[in-house]
């Protein structure tokens, strides 16, 4: 029989249909991904988008730039180099906050993901300015982040007329690129300008968020132990003296089973390590895992999806002092610890911890 038929058209066989049929059943059998399916894979994506540019974007973006400088595009890294340096004080005097990136979608999937809750338990007057100190630091801290840089968790609903703001290491403000991205969510370093600045220069109605445990802190960072780092960092008590800021306690529950961490005791040589690193760059190595891309069960650098619930507390008034004492910086170190420990006990067994369960203060 001829292949052609008139027009040039191929004559289908039966057993031709047949099998287009079958493979359309087929096709139209298999389910279509559920809007919760969908969902999940945009939390995923946005913590993905997250850790990735934390880790990566200030560290890939000054290579980048390095390497356009033996290229062509050698005036691009150039004009960046001149600005860098024209803007060079921007990040401790305010930064640059754009509230549309702080309004994105994609925070909204980080916080479902894990999810984030913010809880308040006081309210916090525009006609003052605040240190609040967070805890506890953990990796990443996901919790500060999520709740006083992003607007998904309702901060400002929540707080009306309070302006929040984030710390963060001061050298992370001399990466190319990274500099404008956290300058823009509201994070700026953790100097005493940059601190003094948004407390003296701003008005009121600024909430500036200290994670006061820092690196040394994510060193004992592990699931089922709460240690915080504070008995001896009095600086931003000292701070909040000079400026008459308010100091409010806050603490991320949940904020320490977002990975597994291979934590080294006291003495070992890799623990020694560890705190030579610190004292030279500023922030701790730490050996953690989390779980994979594809599956929750393989391991990987993502955060695992625990619920994380940032409970602010009781805002304790301070006097302006200039040039605060040292009893007078320890008196209000210590009422700080006691209204920490007070928004721990009572607020414990509420979000997975049990009455048995002690915050250990180092």
């Amino acid at each position: 029989s001829r292949a052609v038929l008139a027009g040039g058209r191929v004559p289908l066989s039966a057993g031709s249909r047949a099998s287009i049929q079958t493979a359309l059943r087929t096709l139209l059998a298999v389910p279509w991904p559920s809007q919760r399916d969908i969902g999940s894979a945009l939390q995923l994506l946005a913590v993905l988008q997250w850790v990735l540019s934390f880790l990566l974007l200030g560290i890939v973006s000054l290579l980048l730039l390095i390497y356009l400088l033996f290229t062509s595009l050698w005036l691009i890294p150039v004009l960046y180099l001149a600005w860098i340096i024209f803007d060079w004080d921007t990040p401790e005097k305010g930064g640059r906050r754009l509230s549309c990136l702080r309004r994105w979608t994609v925070w909204k999937h980080f916080r479902d993901y894990f999810p984030v809750k913010l809880v308040k338990t006081h309210d916090l007057s525009p006609s003052h300015n605040y240190i609040i100190g967070s805890h506890p630091h953990g990796i990443l801290c996901v919790g500060a982040f999520c709740n006083f840089i992003t607007g998904s968790t309702g901060f400002e609903e929540l707080f009306p007329g309070i302006r929040s703001f984030l710390t963060t290491l001061a050298g992370n403000f001399r990466l190319p690129l990274f500099r404008e991205y956290l300058m823009s969510g509201g994070l700026f370093p953790v100097t005493r300008r940059a601190i003094g600045y948004l407390l003296s220069q701003k008005g009121t109605g600024n909430a500036v968020a200290i994670v006061i445990g820092g690196a040394a802190e994510s060193l004992s960072c592990r699931p089922g132990v709460t240690t915080l780092i504070l008995k001896n960092r009095k600086g931003f008590v000292r701070m909040a003296l000079r400026h008459g800021a308010f100091l409010v306690p806050s603490f991320s529950f949940g904020e320490n089973d977002l990975f597994r961490q291979v934590v080294f005791e006291e003495g070992t040589w890799m623990r020694s390590i560890q705190r030579r690193f610190q004292k030279m760059m500023g922030f701790a190595p730490c050996l953690f895992y989390g779980r994979g891309l594809t599956s929750c069960r393989s391991r990987g650098f993502l955060p695992y999806a625990r619920p994380i619930t940032t409970v602010v507390g009781e805002p304790l008034a301070v006097p302006k002092v200039e040039n605060p004492s040292r009893e007078l910086v320890d008196r209000y170190h210590e009422l700080y610890i006691h209204a920490l420990l007070k928004l721990f006990n009572e607020n414990k067994t509420k979000y997975g911890l049990s009455e048995s369960d002690e915050l250990h203060i180092l």
